[in-house]
This record gives C-alpha cells, structure tokens and sequence, in this order.
C-alpha cells in the first residue's frame, strides 16, 4: 500500500472542508482530479474512505482512522522541518513534552528556567494536554515526554515518579466547609463550583468523579488557570479544587482558606513519561533529572501527606 504525503494533505483538507470542491480549490486542482486521487486512494487502500452526500462528503470508519494517521504524519513533518530549521541555527537539540495542566503552570516553568539556562542549544516544546492523550502521545512518539499525576496503566511506557500531587479544596473564609477539618467529594457537591476550562487534565478528572458519583456540580463558572479560580473563591462566586501548591502560592496574596480532601484520589503521584525502548539522548535525559531533582518536589515531600487547613 503506497500513499504519499500529497495524498495525506489533500484527504486532511477535504476532512476540514467536508468538500471535494473546496478542497480542490483551495490545493489548487481541478475537482476531478481530486476526485480521482481519492478514488485512487481508495482503491489502493482496499476501503471505502468517503460518504458522498448531497451536502457533501462524510468520512467513513476507514477513513477517520486514516485521518487520525494523517495527521500525525502531517504534524511529525512539521515539527521535523522546525526542527531541521533550528538546527540550522544552532540548536543541538530538541524535546517536546507533553504534560498535565498543573506541570505547564506549577513547576515546569522553574524547572525549564534552570535547565534552558544550563543547555542553551536545547528548545523545548511544552504543551498542556489531557492524560490519555499525554500517554497516548509517549506510546506513539507524538511527545518525547509525559508528565501525569495518578495511576498510569499501559504497556511500553517507562515511569519515574517524582512526588506527590495533593488535591485540596478551595473556600471562602467563614463558608459552610470551612468549618470542618476535612472535606469529602461529596460534601462539595451541593455547592457552587469554579472549574477550569474544558481540556484542563484536573477538570477532565473531576468531571470523571461527577460520573462515577452519578451526581452533578453546579458548575458557576470555568476559568482558564489556578490563580483565577483562586480569585473566584476570595471573591465569593463559589469553592474549587486545586493543587496544594497552586493553593498555598495564591494563600500569599488573596483571602482564601484551604481544606484537605479526606479522599484516596486527593492525594496522586506525579511521573514523567518516556517510551520503553527509546535511548534518550543525554539532554532529554538531562531535562528528566531536572525534574525529578526540583528543589520544590522534596519540599512537597517534606510536608506531609496531607496538607494542613489554612485561613
């Protein structure tokens, strides 16, 4: 089976456009040309790839999946022309990383300020993504590295775990919850929530608890970081779950109170993902160490278990 890149760019096209009219003008072919290249593919992957409709085309079962194939070939050629590029200029190296949302905002960027500093030829490409698809991403070589919290059940992957990720609870002081010593999930139900945005690793999880509690969250208000939900709760809008350390960072400057979550899941190691097999190159081993040796990691460790209430 022979497909070449010019047939995966023209069948990502006419998947964006749902039209092999569009699509034809747009990669600037007449359309039964595209209609024979399609029909080419097709017929050279032995499937059927597309509905034809009167609206226009629908992607058929063989053909979602050849576009998920698309555009991971399209994306791994981009990023390998990038980094060709700075090559060029230089650079002696480059690693992509592919992390939870409370890695890129709570602890990432020191850990990159320290290593960029001491590998000032190595780029770094970070990007916030979903668990699944951060391991999906270390399994098929999307990312060089994962960072997870929680359990990470697949084959293939090397794990080194780094610390703990302690979940708390965010209120108001004086609120009804901020009377007990300890919280549980489903004490917070029945309130007002702040969440963050759709695609945050920590919201996909919590909407995961809601589901498995067969119960639902008043959901106030989504917001984009921790440092805006934190100022909801000061604010009084609701009361919002967050990472220990974004929780004591912001206890610094706003007038919030922190509850401990009395919950197994509250408490989630931390790892950093690598691909079983793959010899590393020293510098991406370098930026593992970096993390893993983060002065703020054994600090978390030195604290306990469990955080202490605040107010």
């Amino acid at each position: 089976m022979n497909i070449d890149l010019r047939d995966l760019t023209l069948f990502n096209l006419i998947a964006e456009t749902k039209s092999l009219t569009r699509a034809a003008e747009r990669n600037h072919l007449s359309l039964p040309a595209v209609s024979a290249r399609v029909k080419d593919l097709e017929a050279n992957a032995g499937v059927r790839l597309l509905y034809r409709t009167p609206r226009g085309v629908a992607l058929t079962p063989a053909g979602q999946s050849l576009l998920r194939h698309a555009r991971t070939v399209l994306s791994e050629i981009e990023h390998m022309k990038s980094e060709l590029q700075r090559f060029g200029e230089g650079v002696q190296g480059s690693i992509r990383v592919f992390a939870n949302t409370t890695a890129v905002v709570e602890f990432m960027p020191e850990v990159l300020a320290t290593f960029l500093a001491a590998h000032p030829k190595v780029d770094v490409n970070l990007q916030e993504r979903p668990t699944a698809e951060i391991i999906r991403g270390v399994l098929d070589g999307t990312t060089d590295l994962g960072i997870t919290s929680g359990p990470v059940a697949a084959d293939g992957i090397d794990i080194h775990t780094f610390s703990s990720d302690h979940l708390v609870l965010a209120v108001t002081p004086g609120h009804e919850l901020d009377a007990q010593d300890k919280v549980r999930f489903a004490d917070v139900i029945g309130y007002d929530y702040i969440g963050l945005h759709q695609g945050s690793t920590l919201q996909h999880f919590v909407d995961q608890l809601m589901l498995n509690a067969r119960r639902r969250l008043h959901m106030r208000v989504q917001v984009s970081n921790f440092e805006s939900l934190c100022r909801m709760v000061e604010a009084g809008v609701g009361i919002g779950i967050v990472p220990e350390s974004a929780a004591l960072r912001n206890l610094r400057t706003m007038n919030i109170s922190v509850k401990p979550l009395d919950e197994e899941w509250a408490v989630r190691e931390r790892h950093v993902l690598s691909r079983r097999s793959d010899a590393l190159p020293s510098y991406t081993q370098a930026l593992i160490d970096s993390i893993m040796n983060y002065p703020g990691h054994a600090a978390s460790r030195a604290a306990g278990k469990q955080p202490r209430p605040h107010s």
